[in-house]
């Protein structure tokens, strides 16, 4: 059921939908995506079978289907009572949580069921990973312990990049960045083409604007998603997730972290949680958390990674 959500005591902007409520809203909906397609599609760790699928993000592959259709809608409106003539620009999607709660599965997912309604077939999704500062340039700064802090970002390119997007440019390019060498991946780009939809996922890209600045990142987009999660279970996956690259992607000499690969489990668990709290856990409690209350709508997840219930931003 849909409920009212109160926050010491007091009304917030938010209705509270549980996961069996939530899952009626496509019941009638037609499961796309192939077991192979949700193998292909899931990150390290994250549960993504097609119960998931079916209950939770068709839904929300609706609603913002609906949410762009009706964007469409009022800029036609809105042009014809302007009596100008311009095209709709792409609807820009944000998602952002901490480190390894899943969200780039979940932007994944969205990407593929968006894509597959009439109104939006045009569906791309880049990752703010590409606006970190090159190591070299983070070495320069003294940023490498703090990577993936909001000033870790080339946040002025970050910004140019979704606003040429947002203002119907044919063609806008964004760095690449490689997670085996944990780097900039020099001379290679994304290349986004006027999109119906535009997925930015990334930790910090519902910051408010920087002390001095006008703009903020949030302020492109026109629906926003905050995956939500207890910190000690983000610090459980991970570590699991460590662990795993530990025996599989760290093996290979070009891995940054190559230099984890012969470690023992118990050495291994003791540098995964080193990491978590010199650097992870920080981030999150300092500048990912409290932009959880800006986004359009939360998903929970509990302990398996199983969404449980979903705050949505009244209209």
């Amino acid at each position: 059921m849909a409920e009212q959500v109160q926050q010491n005591g007091h009304p917030t902007p938010f209705l509270e939908i549980d996961r069996a409520t939530w899952a009626e809203l496509a019941s009638s909906a037609r499961q796309p995506l192939s077991t192979a397609q949700l193998i292909e599609l899931q990150g390290l760790g994250d549960v993504l079978n097609p119960d998931e699928v079916a209950e939770v993000y068709l839904p929300l592959s609706r609603l913002i289907n609906l949410y762009a259709v009706g964007a469409k809608k009022l800029h036609a409106a809105t042009s014809s009572f302007l009596r100008q003539s311009s095209q709709s620009t792409p609807f820009v999607i944000g998602i952002a949580g901490s480190v390894a709660v899943g969200k780039s599965t979940i932007a994944r997912v969205l990407r593929e069921l968006l894509s597959r309604w009439e109104e939006t077939p045009r569906v791309e999704l880049v990752t703010t990973d590409g606006f970190l500062w090159p190591n070299a340039e983070l070495d320069r700064r003294g940023l490498m312990e703090r990577k993936g802090f909001p000033e870790s970002y080339d946040r002025r390119s970050l910004l140019r990049f979704v606003t040429a997007v947002k203002s119907g440019a044919a063609r806008v390019r964004a760095p690449m960045y490689s997670h085996l060498s944990y780097d900039i991946v020099p001379g290679e780009q994304v290349e986004v083409s006027k999109p119906d939809i535009l997925i930015v996922e990334g930790l910090n890209v519902l910051q408010p604007a920087p002390a001095g600045h006008t703009l903020a990142l949030s302020d492109l987009f026109d629906f926003t998603i905050y995956v939500d999660a207890r910190t000690s279970d983000i610090a459980r996956w991970y570590e699991e997730r460590f662990l795993t690259l530990q025996r599989s992607a760290f093996q290979n000499p070009q891995s940054f972290f190559h230099r984890y690969a012969n470690l023992s489990e118990a050495e291994a668990i003791e540098r995964a949680r080193g990491i978590w709290k010199t650097i992870n856990e920080p981030n999150l409690i300092q500048n990912i958390l409290p932009t959880r209350s800006r986004a359009t709508l939360v998903l929970r997840k509990e302990t398996q990674h199983s969404v449980s219930s979903v705050l949505l931003r009244k209209i």
